[in-house]
């Protein structure tokens, strides 16, 4: 890819995306798939184009991420860091309006591991008092 290509990574639970922007029609691809061939809900269309919105660049930036891990929504979701963090690498000015839209903060929720002598991570197993 060319010099003025812009990389940044994501990551949400167990999801990572790895996003590269590059000046163009504003063409989203994920997986070398088209948007909602991949993600085929509106909800996560919608959560993966704010940034670029925000930022003005709906059709001033060409996307193409690989994602893997985690679900569709978190999958989203890293996304969602991915490209604005590769945002703030082509203007660093964007930076503020970024984190008042809350998009550069990654969301530090991961399952909770599960505990020996429970049958899940907070779940106890049942007593029984005779």
């Amino acid at each position: 890819m060319k010099g003025d290509t812009k990389y940044a990574t994501g990551r949400r639970k167990s999801a990572v995306a790895r996003v590269w922007l590059k000046p163009g029609s504003g063409r989203i691809r994920v997986n070398n798939k088209d948007l909602m061939s991949y993600f085929n809900r509106d909800t996560l269309k919608m959560i993966i184009e704010q940034p670029l919105e925000l930022a003005g660049g709906s059709d001033k930036y060409d996307v193409d991420a690989k994602v893997k891990g985690g679900g569709k929504s978190a999958q989203a979701d890293a996304m969602k860091l991915g490209m604005a963090r590769a945002l703030i690498e082509i203007d660093p000015e964007l930076r503020s309006a970024l984190r008042k839209g809350g998009f550069i903060t990654r969301d530090p929720r991961e399952k909770e591991r599960k505990k020996y002598g429970q049958p899940g991570a907070r779940k106890r197993f049942q007593y029984s008092k005779r």
